[in-house]
């Protein structure tokens, strides 16, 4: 395999990352600042050990960081570039949809 398609399974393994709605809120909710665990069982509508599995994958993608203080873990992007590219999908989605109402009319 070539360094071009490698780069591109990688690629396709970090979208995959967050390619599930909990991932997805989780990193839209680190988005201004870094959380507890805590924090994100408050408002994920998941147990705590799903949570947990989910915050693990992103971690183990680079996508999120951890630090320990106390009993506490907090968690935040490694990678705040990344909100850009929820960006660029949410143009997507208003673009789509902008055609599709045209497509209405």
């Amino acid at each position: 395999m070539d360094n071009r398609n490698k780069l591109t399974e990688l690629k396709a393994e970090i979208l995959k990352s967050i390619a599930h709605p909990t991932r997805l809120a989780i990193v839209e909710m680190l988005s201004d600042s870094e959380k507890c665990v805590c924090e994100l069982n408050e408002q994920i509508d998941a147990d705590h050990s799903t949570i947990s599995k989910h915050l693990s994958l992103l971690k183990r993608n680079g996508i999120l960081s951890c630090r320990k203080e106390g009993l506490k873990v907090f968690y935040r992007l490694e990678v705040p570039c990344i909100l850009k590219f929820m960006d660029c999908i949410t143009d997507v989605i208003r673009k789509r949809t902008d055609q599709h109402l045209e497509a209405l009319k």
